[in-house]
């Protein structure tokens, strides 16, 4: 495929994505002080009781602009195959560049990691009052793109290093992350200029960034033990497949199998795109982790 044509599909795929109306949640919960420390649910559409969870963590390359409202109709496209449903919203970079046309700054640091974590720290209790018939024993985190690192960042919590403030004493208890076209490799993103120069923002000036990649790349916090499924498209120019293909081989070196399922033809949004065949193909790898 041309560059051109690559860059009309994507761009196609990024009106169709956003070209659904939002779908406002049955309940949202705070889980800090914070405007943006909430939590949207979603009750599966058919009504059954001992739903699985789906912790859905939305991308945007950790920036302001992109909240968790394009992914609202992701989340009843999984409400409607029987999903019990939690969006998670967190803090994102806000700062401005001064350059014209510039993107904002990716991330907030430590605030979107703490966030992250407190919202799935928080999850047990908040699932309790707000969809008491789900079963919480039966968690499966996501997340597309930037949400997709902080999926399998958030299974990996557990082997932080030593004195990390989001470190857990024992695994997470999730039945499995999958993650989606995910900034799951620093090294290659950044090599890439994935979301343009998104990591080298995340992570800080040169100083911090190496200690700070020590508790923030997935593929730096292997092996998890948690079982992990990244879908990835073939045709995704926004973070293309050789960063998804860099994790899933640190994995092996890690001596840990993590599947991944390439979609031919697919770009970055078609993931989270309800009217995508793509999306489909997710929601079946959501219920292998998750029944």
């Amino acid at each position: 495929m041309s560059d051109s044509a690559a860059r009309d599909q994507d761009a196609a795929e990024t009106e169709s994505v956003l070209s659904h109306p939002p779908v406002g949640p049955d309940a949202c919960a705070a889980y800090g002080s914070h405007p943006d420390q909430l939590i949207d649910f979603y009750a599966p559409r058919d009504g059954r009781t001992g739903a699985p969870v789906v912790v859905v963590l939305h991308g945007g390359a950790w920036r302001a602009p992109y909240d968790r409202g394009h992914v609202s109709p992701f989340a009843d496209f999984l409400a409607r195959r029987g999903f019990a449903v939690a969006s998670v919203e967190y803090r994102r970079g806000g700062e401005i560049p001064r350059q014209r046309g510039a993107e904002p700054v990716a991330g907030r640091w430590p605030e979107t990691l703490d966030d992250v974590a407190a919202a799935m720290d928080a999850l047990p209790s908040l699932l309790a009052r707000e969809l008491p018939a789900a079963d919480a024993r039966r968690t499966v985190v996501t997340g597309h793109s930037a949400g997709g690192h902080l999926a399998l960042w958030a299974a990996a919590r557990h082997v932080l290093p030593e004195g990390s403030p989001w470190r857990l004493p024992e695994p997470p208890r999730l039945r499995g992350a999958v993650a989606l076209a995910p900034i799951a490799d620093f090294a290659t993103a950044a090599a890439l200029d994935v979301c343009s120069g998104a990591v080298g923002q995340f992570l800080g000036g040169r100083a911090e960034s190496e200690e700070r990649a020590r508790h923030t790349d997935p593929a730096v916090l292997l092996p998890t033990g948690i079982a992990t499924t990244v879908v990835q498209g073939t045709s995704d120019i926004v973070v293309p497949r050789a960063v998804a293909e860099a994790f899933v081989d640190a994995a092996a070196r890690a001596g840990e199998t993590v599947g991944l399922t390439l979609l031919p033809g697919v770009g970055h949004f078609p993931l989270i795109d309800p009217a995508a065949d793509a999306c489909a193909v997710v929601a079946e790898e959501l219920a292998q982790l998750a029944w």
